[in-house]
């Protein structure tokens, strides 16, 4: 895979299933017009696949209860053009636009009466992100932001307190819109009520915005007072109703704001109300909410859990009470990752990422799985290299988990220790573009869940809180060992690479273990505790949980107190636009190593944020490989 080959990746989105309807949105890397095109694509249960809609970028299809319709969001051409809703029959035929939202429309969410529509939207207060001001002056005249919370930007999306996110209702017939929330927070996740009269949100605690735990609130449909009902001991997100009245979600349970390393567990309120029922085990069971939220389906609930490196969709008992990973029914996901499904009746309908696939729509209808697209054939008959399984042994006896990437050819081969950011987040069984590009170059590339990461228990994920920069480079150092023993690998010839907390990982193991590398890939990296707390948007309480308050502990733990031990090579790499690790943590080690003349660089992507590698520009995207594949070929070669 060339770095331009990032332009065949086309990823389905989460599938909507009613009958024979089957629809996904693809999304794919257009070079040429350096954005992302695709639309949303009927597939057939047959295998077949055509258009189901006319606009290159059109996404979240979501089918009425009834059948008869299929709400999407389409974002029009133009740069500032925001997704709005539409609505079409199902049989055909042309949409309606329900929508015009200075700022756009979130995922559609129908109604039991297949009538109205739920979404959240963005709302900007007069003279802010193109609406005009009161007094009639330009939006481009912005008066100062008042800020008061610490809780008042997030990466990739802005400022939040000028433009809070509210629930909004749409009635399909009549073309009304209702805003049901009054902007003093920001809400998330509707989720119908059964009886159509009530929706349920996800929103912070307290229904004040500066907090990081979050509760369960109704709020009636017609207009009214929102009412807790789910409080967490953390945070709850992702509800879905039974038609009972039940409440299940995804919860994690954290003190204070010290959200990180925790699993989240399903959950489930009872239709009388009272306490949340935890339906399964904490330590050993780690939902992904970012899949969508829990399927009620008969006497069972369907979700999708992190384990090994693997995303499976399991089912459980809805009468069950903290069952363990290992009494879960699996469906789907044995060495791959469910990114996404869908349930009508006894047919059940998957977006599964493998090792050789971004994503695949999969039919799970109680027989042999059937695959219907085929969307990674153009990058495979270009050739897509394994993923072999490993284990190393940490000095403690403690077994490391990962995998091998290697080139063709009997080597020995360079090698690229690549530490994935996090650190709560695992490496998985699925097609990795950045191991695919480097092998593809001639490296041979190490992928490690160390301790800190997510998909091992919580235990594993919670054995770095206090202690970052420990055993996480211990179990790093012991996977790369385990590595370096295969015969086709050079352990004369290695590099070291990472982003977000992989960025911090490299830049530790480069002070505390510089002898082990030829080089550094440094990017999008945490190099300083003190400043981040400050400088970050979620610095005011991430620092805190996984290093401590201590300013003393706080450099102790940061990469930039030891730079002056740093002598190997080293690349820093950064997103102008980058609020989760802003800039200044770029800048800070670049200065601290070029004024000691070591061979430092400094890569900088103008108007991208910390997600550039994942959906940045496109052409900023092959940019950057190239610019990978040249520092490793002045280093390793």
């Amino acid at each position: 895979m060339r770095p331009e080959d990032i332009q065949h990746l086309t990823v389905p989105g989460a599938p909507a299933l009613r009958g024979d309807l089957l629809l996904t949105a693809v999304s794919r890397p257009d070079l040429n017009n350096d954005g992302y095109r695709g639309g949303i694509r009927r597939i057939g249960l047959d295998g077949s696949e055509s258009a189901w809609t006319q606009g290159d970028r059109d996404s979240a299809p979501a089918i009425s209860p009834d059948g008869h319709w299929v709400a999407f969001l389409r974002t029009e051409s133009g740069s500032d053009a925001r997704p709005q809703l539409h609505v079409m029959p199902s049989a055909g035929g042309e949409s309606r636009r329900l929508t015009s939202l200075a700022l756009g429309a979130g995922a559609p969410v129908w109604a039991p009466d297949s009538r109205r529509i739920a979404f959240t939207a963005r709302v900007p207060e007069p003279g802010r992100y193109g609406v005009p001001r009161a007094d009639g002056e330009k939006a481009e005249a912005e008066s100062p932001r008042r800020i008061t919370g610490l809780h008042y930007r997030l990466d990739d999306t802005g400022f939040l307190n000028d433009r809070p996110q509210r629930l909004f209702v749409v009635d399909t017939v009549t073309g009304d819109l209702s805003v049901l929330t009054d902007g003093a927070v920001d809400v998330d996740d509707p989720a119908w009520h059964p009886d159509g009269t009530s929706l349920i949100v996800s929103a912070p605690q307290g229904w004040v915005a500066d907090t990081a735990r979050l509760d369960l609130y109704a709020i009636p449909a017609a207009g009214g007072e929102p009412r807790v009902v789910a409080r967490s001991a953390g945070t709850a997100m992702k509800p879905a109703v039974a038609p009972d009245g039940a409440i299940w979600f995804y919860g994690a349970e954290f003190p204070g704001n010290l959200d990180v390393a925790r699993n989240d567990a399903l959950w489930v309120r009872p239709a009388s109300g009272g306490e949340p029922r935890l339906v399964t085990e904490i330590e050993t069971v780690d939902c992904d909410p970012a899949v969508g939220p829990p399927v009620i389906v008969g006497d069972e609930v369907y979700f999708v859990v992190r384990t090994r490196g693997e995303a499976q969709l399991v089912a459980v008992p809805r009468d069950a009470s903290e069952v363990p990973l290992a009494k879960l029914r699996v469906i789907a996901g044995e060495r791959a990752a469910v990114r996404g499904f869908a349930v009508d009746g006894s047919t059940v309908a998957a977006v599964i990422s493998t090792p050789s696939t971004y994503g695949e729509v999969v039919l799970l209808d109680g027989g042999t799985p059937r695959v219907l697209t085929d969307y990674a054939k153009p990058v495979r008959d270009k050739g897509i290299f394994p993923m072999e399984e490993l284990t190393g042994t940490a000095p403690d006896g403690y077994p490391v988990h990962g995998w091998v990437v290697k080139p063709e050819g009997e080597g020995p081969h360079p090698v690229i220790l690549m530490v994935h950011g996090g650190p709560f987040a695992p490496y998985e069984w699925s097609l990795f573009d950045e191991a695919q590009v480097c092998a593809a170059a001639g490296y041979a590339v190490v992928l490690a869940n160390p301790r800190g990461s997510a998909s091992y228990g919580q235990n594993h994920g919670q054995a770095i809180v206090g202690a970052m920069g420990t055993v996480d480079a211990d179990d790093l150092l012991a996977f790369l060992d385990a590595a370096l023993a295969l015969p086709e690998l050079d352990a004369s010839r290695v590099g070291v690479m990472g982003g977000s907390y992989g960025g911090y990982m490299t830049g530790w193991l480069a002070a505390h273990h510089g002898s082990r590398f030829r080089a550094a890939w440094s990017e999008r990296a945490v190099n300083a505790w003190d400043s981040f707390v400050g400088s970050s948007d979620i610095g005011w309480f991430f620092a805190e949980a996984y290093v401590g308050p201590d300013p003393e502990v706080q450099r102790a733990r940061s990469p930039l107190t030891y730079a002056d031990q740093i002598d190997i090579p080293f690349c820093v790499v950064h997103s102008e636009h980058d609020w989760r690790c802003p800039i200044e943590q770029a800048q800070r080690m670049f200065v601290a190593l070029k004024s000691r003349g070591v061979e430092t660089e400094m890569l900088l992507f103008p108007g991208e944020g910390h997600e550039l590698t994942r959906s940045g520009n496109p052409r900023h995207r092959v940019e950057r490989f190239h610019a990978v594949l040249e520092w490793w070929g002045r280093h390793l070669g």
